[in-house]
């Protein structure tokens, strides 16, 4: 199914007093380019997520913030500097003693000195954890993929219609480019009569002249490419599978089609036609640039 590149997609777990909260968003962008936003503590998760995310995006600017709150009892202890400790109780029976001092409440003087005491974190089992916070991910990233695709099917849409209103320019031209020729052949005849008056006109040069007009301005050969074009990028939608970087190389050559009818027409009509698939072919360029 056809994907747009920019997508968000949420999701919140408590696994075993742990609360998970992960976060995916999108952008446009030539290739993947992931970002993962984790607490330094689990930062063995930022690889683990890449790797995981891969299966689901193949392009775009992905960032992923991930929140992960667990009970303090769990996973922090509390340790003290001895030898500082007993640093500052020297330190202070000396003072006691020089100045004739009362030592007063030792442990509320030592509790004033936060540089004794510590609080660390229980190592986090790398396994344990990420299989707490993979579900959430995998939420996450259904939910980012919904929307995805979603937004996908209205750039999809948008761009065979388009491609309708090219095939109608292309019908047009089709049966207008002879027309000009037998146009031409006409105005080449009523000119030449009036230059000539009442002198016979040679008519196998009128032939030879519209045959050469004709050849000149020729356009079937881009009408059936251009054609075939949009049967590629009709079949290309049916694929399943990331179709943006083909998409745009295809559109690139839609337009040098069109470029090539402009180049060779000198019928008004016909030129109003070119304009209008160009136009086209900008506005399909802007979607598919949003197409994963």
């Amino acid at each position: 199914m056809i994907r747009s590149m920019t997508g968000y997609g949420r999701a919140v777990q408590t696994v075993e007093g742990m609360t998970v909260t992960v976060e995916i968003k999108s952008v446009n962008h030539r290739f993947f380019e992931f970002s993962p936003k984790v607490y330094r503590t689990y930062s063995f998760l930022e690889d683990k997520l890449k790797t995981y995310l891969q299966q689901y995006i193949s392009r775009g600017k992905v960032d992923c913030f991930v929140q992960i709150e667990t009970d303090a009892d769990d996973d922090s202890t509390v340790e003290i500097n001895r030898s500082l400790a007993s640093g500052y109780m020297r330190a202070i029976d000396e003072l006691c003693a020089a100045y004739g001092l009362e030592k007063g409440n030792s442990v509320e003087l030592l509790t004033s000195h936060p540089d004794i005491f510590s609080v660390r974190k229980t190592p986090a089992d790398e396994e344990t954890v990420w299989n707490r916070v993979r579900p959430v991910v995998q939420e996450a990233a259904e939910a980012f993929i919904a929307m995805r695709e979603t937004e996908g099917q209205k750039l999809k849409a948008d761009v065979l219609s388009r491609a309708d209103s090219i095939l109608e320019a292309v019908s047009f031209i089709e049966t207008r480019s002879p027309e000009t020729v037998r146009l031409y052949n006409e105005k080449l005849k009523a000119r030449i009569r009036e230059l000539l008056e009442d002198a016979p006109v040679d008519e196998q040069r009128l032939l030879t002249e519209a045959a050469i007009f004709a050849d000149k301005i020729a356009v079937a050969e881009e009408t059936v490419r251009l054609r075939s074009h949009i049967d590629q990028l009709r079949t290309m939608f049916e694929s399943g599978e990331p179709i943006g970087r083909k998409l745009d190389f295809l559109v690139q050559e839609i337009n040098r089609e069109a470029n090539t009818i402009g180049s060779k027409g000198s019928d008004i009509e016909i030129a109003r036609k070119v304009i209008d698939i160009k136009a086209e072919v900008e506005k399909i360029r802007e979607q598919i640039q949003n197409i994963e």
